[in-house]
């Protein structure tokens, strides 16, 4: 995790940052990258401009002759006052040309329309200097931000399509989640930032991206209060009723999807074979991942053959779309590396060995390792930021910060995570079912803690649910459990939300169950749940008294965190009948 995070210091938890030469002193990018990147953002912001075209022609069609400025009309007033940043809020409408006469409903689309124009005038702006010298730590940031700002612009085109009624583009449940996204997709990319000493690109950046994270958290909380019907659970964003589903995967799998999840890998007809030792396809993940199609509507099978696979930072890029990796096996099939936020001089965004933004992702039958170890700190064996990825059978190793489920919908289902320090962390909305979670020995003076959940806005329909699971301590930390307590989370942002539900808590858990992050930060506004829970560190008379932190006795608020719900965003649920609750019983 970034050292941008509220924290308290904890000898070997935040090191102080190398110096780097911010005033740009480094290596020189290549001028073909260079072009390269230039023109993928020349197309990105004629794609935005295009798309600001039609909304243009939508609200010019009821207001011909009207301009922005002007003094709020009752609208705009009633809209601003469900947002977090009411005057960034009233400001932007009020210069957006046909507002003065827009309904509540128009102010809907207006909003997307507005966040989508900042942010795609963001990433166009952005590639101008992108051919300055940069030190490694200050070019990782840059390149980070330009990645997320050109998802960001696709997640924001994508919820305007929606919004303005195609029902192609996406459901009410996919806006909140590309919003939601686009919102923590802002905020990593302005951490990164300030994580480097000051200097020109810094300065630059900044400024670039000034108040999109408001913008974005706005237009959030405007298409959230348009259709509000979630009320009663501090879960704080809406859902669409539908039909409730009981299997073991999740719904948007389709049925092509689930066989090849439960084939033997024997049977699997793959697209490409990846053999270290020349006899499949490709020697490399990295040209496998080339040869994908982009925007497929098809599963395109990858089989990676038993092997060790050290390929720096791997990265199955947003148009790499339906991609599924099969392995032969946990510990057969290992992709892994040892870049850390520590001596590679990085943010930690940039440190996974392996990273997936392409939709519809799937791994399985393989393992994700970031050996870097516990003195080298923030070190991600795996990120996911793909909306609707699966991940089955697979193990995820490390120390500090080893999953980073950084945005969208995920579900891991029987997986072996292994970590120290917030080694499950990020902003996606994420189901953990049937896992093994493994508690590892950290360094001296250090504290085990589990989750480091990152929901820094009320409206954002994200969280860690962690769901008939097995808390487990490893050998090494089991013998020395007494200095090294366990904790199943700590607040990363404001509003953190994380449960555990119906899971086994071994005896390294600590009676307090909760860590803070530092002193009150975020204890009244957090969501920390707790239903259900079996084992020796499931005993609830010593946990924490914070505001935020519930024993859940409701099963119908504990549903809400199922596969079944909390994933897919059905709204009501019978009030008998708990077998249809989708995974509770």
């Amino acid at each position: 995790m970034d050292y941008g995070r509220l924290g308290t210091y904890q000898p070997g938890r935040n090191p102080p940052l190398k110096p780097s030469s911010e005033d740009i002193n480094g290596p020189t990018t290549s001028n073909s990258c260079s072009r390269s990147i230039k023109f993928v953002l020349i197309i990105a912001f004629t794609l935005v401009v295009a798309s600001l075209v039609s909304v243009g022609l939508v609200v010019r069609h009821r207001t011909k002759h009207s301009q922005g400025g002007g003094r709020p009309t009752e609208a705009m007033s009633r809209v601003c006052s469900r947002t977090r940043y009411q005057n960034l809020c009233l400001n932007s409408l009020l210069n957006f040309p046909g507002s003065l006469n827009a309904s509540d409903k128009d102010m809907v689309h207006i909003s997307v329309n507005m966040t989508l124009q900042r942010v795609g005038r963001a990433l166009y702006t952005s590639q101008e200097i992108n051919n300055l010298d940069m030190d490694t730590h200050v070019r990782s940031a840059y390149d980070d931000c330009l990645e997320l700002l050109e998802d960001s612009v696709d997640q924001l085109t994508r919820s305007l399509l929606s919004v303005l009624g195609d029902a192609a583009a996406g459901s009410s449940e996919d806006v909140m989640t590309w919003l939601s996204a686009a919102l923590t997709n802002q905020d990593t990319c302005t951490e990164g930032l300030s994580e480097v000493e000051n200097g020109y690109v810094k300065q630059q950046m900044e400024e670039k991206v000034k108040d999109l994270s408001e913008m974005v958290s706005n237009c959030l909380a405007i298409y959230a209060a348009a259709g509000d019907d979630f009320k009663g659970v501090p879960i704080q964003h809406r859902r669409r009723r539908r039909r409730l589903m009981s299997s073991t995967f999740p719904e948007w799998l389709g049925r092509e999807e689930r066989r090849l999840l439960q084939t033997p890998v024997a049977a699997i007809q793959a697209d490409i074979v990846v053999a270290a030792d020349g006899s499949g396809t490709c020697k490399t993940i990295a040209e496998a991942i080339k040869k994908a199609p982009e925007n497929s509507n098809r599963r395109f099978l990858i089989h990676v053959k038993a092997g060790r696979y050290e390929e720096d930072n791997l990265k199955v890029g947003r148009k790499k779309t339906y991609l599924m990796f099969v392995g032969d096996g946990k510990g057969k099939t290992v992709i892994t590396g040892g870049i850390n936020r520590v001596v590679d001089n990085v943010t930690t965004f940039h440190t996974a060995s392996f990273a997936a933004t392409g939709g519809g992702f799937i791994a399985r039958d393989m393992t994700f390792e970031n050996y870097a170890g516990p003195g080298r700190h923030q070190a991600v064996a795996l990120r996911i930021g793909a909306d609707k990825a699966v991940v089955h059978r697979c193990a995820i190793i490390g120390y500090q910060d080893t999953l980073y489920v950084h945005s969208q919908r995920q579900f891991f289902r029987e997986c072996d995570i292994y970590g120290t320090v917030d080694f499950i962390f990020g902003n996606a909305a994420v189901v953990f079912q049937s896992c093994n979670i493994y508690a590892r020995k950290p360094m001296p003076l250090q504290k085990v803690t589990i989750t480091a959940q990152n929901r820094k806005d009320p409206n954002q329909n994200t969280g860690i649910s962690i769901h008939v699971c097995r808390l487990v301590a490893q050998p090494d930390l089991e013998a020395s459990k007494a200095s090294f307590p366990t904790y199943l989370g700590r607040p990363w942002k404001l509003y953190a939300r994380t449960v555990y539900m119906q899971t086994y808590m071994g005896d390294h858990i600590h009676p307090r169950g909760w860590l803070e992050w530092n002193g009150a930060f975020a204890l009244d506004t957090l969501y920390y749940g707790e239903y259900m829970n079996n084992g020796p560190g499931a005993a609830l008379a010593q946990r924490v008294k914070w505001p935020g932190y519930r024993v859940i006795t409701s099963t119908v608020e504990a549903s809400r965190f199922t596969v079944g719900q909390f994933i897919y965003g059905s709204s009501w649920l019978p009030s008998t009948g708990v077998a249809f609750l989708a995974g509770l019983s």
